[in-house]
């Protein structure tokens, strides 16, 4: 690793506002998106699908370690519905069911919000996500452009109307047992299973589900959020993360305002990082799988999210030439590369080693094709190297850039694992990784003859992304977080 943990205590801070997850009043949230990112159609009697737990511990006063939970969100603020006002909110959103999910998120925030120095801070973030896609619906537009209703598409899943549901939102709030603070969302997305089963839910055959539990012991540790994510036959592709975004301005992968545990600041609406711009930070965490297989259980050890045009400009909201970029390294050992010398549009045009020399895909002595599960291009991108292949142009609101990587020697000096089967079932650890550094030699596209964007990540996250294969179930836990930033950072615009 390029940075000892005596470095990281002595010459970084955090980036977070809640530094390794170790604050008694946690602040948590949870999101639920369909296959484009967007809402599309709520679920009945469970609102928009934004909901939060956030509270502060209060100990009695005169009473020494005796204490008491003082709730922040309501439950009539997480049951709020498309058509219902929010306070404080625009009302020309109020009915539209994309636009009311992001002023309800921005309205828990305000509910949750811890001030803080330079910025206030609001919650980490659960999100789910529902890959189904019906293309008879025409809810989802292709590279940021709507397009009608078409079909079959064998590459999503449909078996009719609902299939693109959200799940259910059940929620256990944060409660006191002994010295033990605990609680949980969870749910499913096959809705119209009898309510009556609710209890049951996560041990019925072929019914999809998701648990988030989070657990501490008062003034001890971190937080452990405990992750269980399962497909059915219906819903085959489904995703399960823990993020930390940014506190204002677009997370990675949405073209909405939201809210998060990453420092930032707004100046003259835009966003200018004070933190997270490669290669300047590094992230650490403790992660336990502890079930789970498959290749196409792709389990994600760090996924980056940020978002800039082709030309290099930051995005602006503009989903036809804005484009989101993703980094992630696939930690489950049955996913194999599929960039091979014989697949170079799989690759990557080239990699950067740590010290800076660059190989180029056609050197098959030299670059480094098992290091790459897969490289794929933005859809509005007019200048590609040949031969390329185009990401998914449905699954964002606007066009993506998708690389995935794979554990490899050239990744240890990161951090990073460098053989299958590191971090995963019977090998839980602590990962200090050097994000920021790699992030900084990662390939994205960028126009010709552009000046080179400076890298600011609005997104980091871990968790699961199980792609078209039913009845699989994976568990793990995440603590410890923390993303780290050089002391004396300042904002740069």
């Amino acid at each position: 690793v390029s940075f000892s943990q005596k470095d990281a205590t002595d010459l970084y801070v955090s980036a977070v506002g809640d530094p390794g997850m170790r604050r008694d009043g946690l602040r948590v949230a949870i999101e639920s998106w369909n296959q484009c990112n967007e809402v599309g159609e709520e679920t009945p009697n469970f609102g928009s699908p934004r909901a939060a737990d956030c509270f502060d511990l209060i100990e009695d006063a005169g009473k020494k370690d005796c204490y008491s939970i003082q709730h922040k969100v309501t439950e009539q603020d997480n049951l709020l519905g498309v058509g219902n006002p929010i306070p404080g909110g625009n009302s020309k959103f109020f009915n539209n069911v994309d636009l009311y999910a992001a002023e309800k998120e921005v309205y828990l925030g305000s509910r949750c919000k811890v001030e803080d120095k330079p910025n206030p801070w609001h919650f980490w973030m659960i999100m789910l996500k529902n890959g189904n896609m019906d293309t008879y619906a025409a809810l989802c537009p292709k590279d940021g452009k709507k397009v009608g209703p078409y079909g079959p598409d064998g590459r999503f899943d449909c078996f009719g109307k609902g299939c693109m549901n959200h799940p259910t939102m059940y929620h256990n709030y944060t409660k006191l047992v002994g010295t033990t603070l605990i609680g949980r969302f969870f749910g499913t997305w096959d809705v119209d299973i009898a309510t009556s089963k609710r209890g049951s839910i996560d041990q019925a055959k072929n019914i999809s589900f998701y648990s988030v539990t989070w657990e501490k012991e008062i003034g001890k540790d971190s937080w452990v959020f405990r992750h269980v994510l399962k497909t059915s036959t219906r819903f085959p592709w489904l995703m399960l993360y823990l993020r930390s975004d940014a506190i204002q301005g677009f997370s990675g992968g949405y073209h909405y305002n939201s809210r998060g545990m990453i420092k930032t600041k707004m100046i003259k609406s835009r966003i200018v990082q004070k933190y997270l711009e490669s290669p300047n930070f590094t992230v650490r965490f403790t992660l336990n799988v502890t079930r789970g297989r498959g290749s196409k259980t792709q389990f994600y050890l760090m996924d980056m999210g940020s978002c800039w045009k082709n030309n290099g400009k930051p995005c602006d909201g503009d989903v036809t030439s804005d484009v989101t970029r993703y980094s992630e390294m696939i930690i489950t050992p049955e996913t194999e590369p599929w960039c091979k010398p014989d697949r170079l549009e799989l690759c990557p045009p080239y990699h950067t080693f740590l010290n800076g020399t660059r190989v180029h895909r056609n050197d098959t002595k030299n670059f480094p094709y098992d290091a790459y599960h897969m490289h794929c291009s933005p859809g509005n991108a007019k200048h590609l190297e040949e031969p390329s292949n185009k990401c998914d142009p449905f699954s964002n609101p606007q066009p993506q850039e998708i690389l995935q990587i794979l554990p490899h020697p050239v990744w240890g000096e990161y951090g990073y694992p460098t053989q299958k089967g590191e971090g995963w079932i019977g090998d839980p650890k602590t990962w200090w990784l050097d994000v920021g550094k790699m992030s900084q030699n990662l390939y994205f596209y960028q126009d010709p003859g552009t000046r080179p964007i400076k890298r600011r990540w609005t997104s980091i996250d871990l968790g699961v992304e199980v792609y078209r294969d039913p009845d699989q179930v994976i568990e793990w836990t995440v603590s410890d977080f923390n993303i780290l930033v050089p002391q004396g950072s300042v904002l740069q615009t």
